[in-house]
C-alpha cells in the first residue's frame, strides 16, 4: 500500500509540532504503540493537546459512550 501522506495531513489532528510521523498513520500508530500509547487522532482536541495518549486517558475520555450502550 502507497503512504497517502499529503491527504494524512490534511486530516491529522496532531497539535505536536515537531513531529516526524504526521501525515503517515502506519509510523504514528507503531511509535505510539511501542509507548503503550494510542495517537493523537483518536483523541478530541482538547484531550489530545494535553499530549496524554494513554489508554487510560482513551478510556476515561470515552466511558460515557460505552454507559450508553
Amino acid at each position: 500500500m502507497e503512504c497517502t501522506q499529503k491527504e494524512n495531513l490534511a486530516q491529522c489532528t496532531c497539535t505536536y509540532e515537531p513531529c516526524s510521523h504526521k501525515g503517515k498513520c502506519c509510523e504514528c500508530i507503531a511509535y505510539h504503540r511501542a509507548l503503550g500509547e494510542l495517537p493523537g487522532c483518536l483523541f478530541p482536541p482538547e484531550v489530545e493537546r494535553t499530549y496524554d495518549r494513554s489508554i487510560r486517558r482513551f478510556v476515561q475520555t470515552y466511558s460515557h459512550l460505552l454507559k450508553r450502550a
